[in-house]
């Protein structure tokens, strides 16, 4: 069987960096919110977590998109992925008692670790991505690469909490370790020719230019404020721990089961879209998918079985899969080659560090409403935030992909 032509030794190198790499972080993620849980017993103690790593993303986002766009994309993804490294032994190490002082800041300070070492993932891994393929093979490998990164959020919560039920968090830790070293590998041997430094420009006109080209553009502009603002009220992720423990009494595999079935339902969603591509009607699609993931944050809020609770989490994954490749494929049609660094490190302020702000909002949510309010409110948010999107922004509602060609 043939494959198909984007499935070059380069975009599989970058698959394979891409993989080792999420999954080493979510193992992360889902671990440390269980570990701090277990802790403080404080749902407000898991927004912290999100603010901790969103904090200082936010002060190098900017910074990182602009190295990457003058200088080497694929070094600072093997430094991305050795900050993570070092974000996982700090974990291991609490988890050890090897460390002295309150273990929730040494948690935090880690997590603080993985902010900086996410503002470098997203640039790298979007400018390498149009360095290897051709643009008209955008759209194909987009929905592959979203599949991938899925499968990513798929595998490692699942992995994550199986570890710490059946073996320790320690051992979870250890594993997120030798991930980050395989990252670390595969970006090192990727094949790719990179075009000379960028002349250099002053630091910060060359960050304004990117945001004035994202603030004047509607349509990339529409497309990161929709999904920043959805994931902002509507991630429920942050408060699965509190939500496994307290609502439905299971253990930390049911936290792995859950956590887990967003990302299968992206899964399917990215690989069908890989073969058979959204190019009619993209904007309408992209506003409709997200009102559905609203909806389905709504339904799990208000369920009380288990497994409902996972299949309506299983919906809202398939909305978001939707979203999150058309996002990719008008970021990556939008933008043009010498700003992809800096557009995608913007990108990532807008929907990256959505969802570490969504953590610290559903926190403080929960303390102020209660748990189960708190996230019924984020999934009707999600919804006025599709309404006024529609409105304001006439021209995502109406984008056909083939205008961006």
């Amino acid at each position: 069987m043939r494959l198909p032509s984007y499935l070059n030794a380069a975009f599989l190198q970058l698959l394979t960096f891409r993989v080792q790499i999420v999954l080493a972080y979510q193992i992360m993620a889902v671990v440390v919110g269980w570990h701090i849980y277990e802790i403080t017993r404080d749902p407000l103690a898991l927004g912290l977590v999100g603010l901790a790593e969103v904090i200082p993303y936010f002060c190098t986002a900017l910074l990182a998109g602009y190295a990457v766009d003058h200088h080497s994309r694929r070094l600072f993804g093997v430094f991305a992925a050795l900050l993570l490294l070092l974000n996982a032994f700090i974990l291991f190490a609490v988890s050890l008692h090897w460390l002295g002082g309150d273990p929730t800041w040494w948690i935090y300070g880690s997590i603080a670790v993985t902010g900086i070492a996410r503002a470098f993932i997203g640039p790298s891994y979007n400018a390498l991505f149009a360095l290897i393929l051709p643009r008209k093979q955008y759209a194909r490998a987009a929905g592959l690469g979203s599949s991938i990164f899925q499968i990513g959020l798929v595998v490692g919560p699942a992995l994550g909490g199986l570890l710490v039920g059946f073996a320790s968090t320690t051992a979870a830790y250890a594993v997120a370790m030798a991930l980050c070293v395989g990252a670390s590998v595969a970006m090192l041997l990727l094949k790719v020719k990179e075009p000379p430094p960028a002349e250099r420009a002053p630091v910060f006109a060359s960050i304004g230019e990117g945001l004035r080209f994202v603030y004047n553009n509607q349509i990339v502009l529409g497309a990161q404020c929709l999904d920043m603002f959805a994931v902002l009220f509507g991630g429920a992720v942050a408060m699965l721990p509190a939500f496994v423990q307290d609502v439905f009494h299971y253990g930390p595999e049911g936290l792995g089961i859950l956590r887990a079935a967003p990302a299968v339902g992206a899964v399917v969603t990215g690989l069908i879209l890989a073969r058979y591509p959204i190019n009619l009607h993209a904007g309408r699609w992209l506003l409709l998918a997200v009102a559905g993931f609203g909806l389905s944050i709504i339904g799990f809020a208000l369920s009380v079985d288990f497994w409902v609770a996972g299949f309506l989490l299983l919906l809202s994954g398939i909305f978001d899969g939707v979203s999150v490749v058309l996002r990719t494929t008008i970021m990556q049609l939008a933008t043009p080659d010498h700003m992809r660094g800096r557009v995608s490190a913007i990108n990532g302020i807008f929907i990256g560090s959505s969802n570490e702000l969504g953590a610290f909002e559903s926190g403080v949510t929960a303390r102020l409403m209660g748990l189960i309010p708190s996230v019924i409110f984020g999934g009707a948010m999600t919804l006025l935030v599709v309404g006024a999107t529609a409105k304001l922004a006439p021209k995502l509602r109406r984008l056909e992909l083939h205008q961006l060609h």
